[in-house]
């Protein structure tokens, strides 16, 4: 198909910014510009000739401007097919001029849910003029180009200058197809947001995010990977390399954990493979980092490590001592900045204040499934001591520890600490003594004492076996969720033992 000249444009845009140099063009080539309100205010300034759409339509904007484009005149010029003989002719007869050119965004919608306005204001930003002339312009990209977003204008007028304000067929196509993605995700929103709470809300999963960046590859090399959404909305990116699909794993993961630490004193994950290696809390952060490594610095080669308060720049020359992916912090001191930026690609963010999505959602099988965050945590309050020796304040405090540790640790899993310290943890076992004895074995290997050290289980025990090696170890405290038809079983293990065990009723798998 020959190249197709711009005659005539639609502009209706809610965002003014970059829209000059493609009015200009637009006048410099005499396309017939038909505008509304505001959009026709700017083109005018500009000094481009520009006729209001209630002139076309003879058709005043109506409803507090609710309805300004929606008319056979303006959706007839655009949707009638100039290739087809009886469209032409119905066109001369209703005197509907050809629109070849639609430029429309779309009122903020997304935005003004996020900025917690009332429902009205939310109601009010539910586009259906632009939305519509988008799809008409769209559907009908055989003789007409559509630009639904301002981060297309430069592209679009360098596209224009370069063909003589003309365009081919593979150009409008490539246009329509974005402007369908724009509806799309648009209807996503709109359909999340008013879906809330209703039986709706269940009955469809309605996924759509953006912007798309790709990654240099997936888990390995030879897998394409990319990311969707917005990563400038949770961090600053200060220093380093870009991100990879397995450093983002594991930031999720460092971030999920750090959340039960964000409140309290100077606290340190250092995390690989998504499982924590070590984590401690102190006085300062400096010593919270050094005692998080003592617990595996062997692993913690390569990871990532996220800490809940300002990085100065003591604990910056300790970090920099070691080889490390990725640091997350909430901020980094003026002094501290160039030491940690000493390695090349070494990843620091800068964490921002955000608010997590209520659900997770995965790939599996033929589609996907969906489930609410773990947002619980147990705590003192509620332990329910089940044998005849009770923690003392100080286990408490430990098991307390322990418990949010395990929550954030591939199951099955036992994890090993004492106040605000984590000594070991097995992860990821099939079996949960095999999960203790990894634990412990880990634990001697960096030198630790388990006497007096408490454990957490993420699941119940099946047999009073794990009870009673911890208990060999030197273990005095143990928190499981309890459900087991053994409970008592394990519950007559330490009360024969001396071990004090509290449960929660509350099981933190995570495959």
């Amino acid at each position: 198909m020959p190249s197709q000249p711009i005659r005539s444009a639609l502009v209706s845009v809610y965002y003014k910014d970059r829209l000059e140099p493609l009015v200009a063009l637009l006048k410099q080539h005499g396309v017939t510009i038909y505008s509304t309100g505001g959009t026709q205010q700017f083109i005018e300034e500009q000094g481009a000739p520009v006729t209001a759409v209630e002139s076309l339509t003879g058709f005043p904007a109506v409803f507090g401007g609710r309805v300004k484009t929606l008319h056979p005149t303006v959706f007839g010029g655009i949707l009638h097919r100039r290739h087809e003989a009886s469209d032409l002719a119905e066109a001369e007869q209703h005197q509907i001029p050809p629109i070849d050119l639609v430029v429309v965004d779309l009122y903020p919608f997304e935005e003004t849910v996020a900025s917690g306005a009332p429902e009205q204001d939310v109601i009010e930003k539910i586009d259906i003029g632009g939305i519509s002339l988008l799809r008409a312009a769209a559907k009908n990209f055989r003789d007409v180009l559509v630009v639904s977003s301002r981060d297309q204008y430069a592209a679009v007028t360098e596209l224009l200058t370069a063909k003589n304000c003309a365009t081919d067929l593979e150009d409008r196509r490539h246009y329509a197809a974005a402007a369908f993605e724009a509806t799309s995700h648009y209807d996503t929103q709109i359909f999340r947001y008013m879906a809330q709470g209703t039986e709706l809300s269940g009955g469809a999963l309605k996924i759509s995010e953006k912007p798309a960046t790709p990654l240099r590859y997936g888990e390995n090399p030879h897998q394409a990977g990319t990311f969707y959404g917005d990563l400038s909305a949770l961090f600053d990116q200060l220093h380093g390399k870009q991100l990879s699909y397995n450093n983002l794993v594991d930031v999720d993961a460092a971030v999920l954990l750090m959340q039960e630490f964000a409140e309290g004193p100077a606290a340190c994950a250092i995390l690989k493979h998504t499982n924590a290696c070590g984590v401690a809390q102190a006085a300062t952060l400096q010593e919270a980092y050094l005692n998080a490594l003592a617990c595996d610095p062997i692993s913690a080669f390569g990871g990532v490590i996220i800490v809940n308060q300002p990085v100065d720049a003591a604990t910056a020359e300790e970090l920099n001592k070691l080889f490390f992916e990725v640091l997350i912090a909430p901020e980094f001191a003026a002094d501290a900045l160039p030491i940690l930026q000493s390695k090349k690609n070494r990843i620091l963010l800068r964490q921002k204040p955000v608010t997590f999505p209520a659900k997770q959602v995965k790939t599996l099988l033929n589609g996907l499934i969906e489930q609410d965050f773990d947002r619980v945590i147990e705590g003192a309050q509620e332990f329910r001591t089940v044998t005849e020796s009770a923690p003392t304040a100080e286990e408490v405090e430990a098991l307390e520890f322990a418990i949010k540790v395990c929550k954030h640790t591939k199951s099955n899993t036992i994890v090993l600490a004492k106040a605000g310290q984590l000594l070991a943890s097995g992860v990821g076992q099939t079996s949960r003594v095999d999960a203790l004895k990894q634990a412990i074995e880990k634990a001697r290997a960096f030198g630790f004492d388990l006497k007096g050290a408490v454990m957490a289980s993420d699941a119940f025990f099946p047999f009073p076996d794990c009870v009673e090696i911890a208990g060999e170890a030197g273990i005095r405290a143990v928190v499981q969720p309890g459900g087991s038809i053994k409970d008592a079983d394990s519950i007559a293990a330490c009360n024969r033992l001396g071990m004090a065990m509290v449960m929660t009723g509350v099981r933190h798998f995570k495959h």
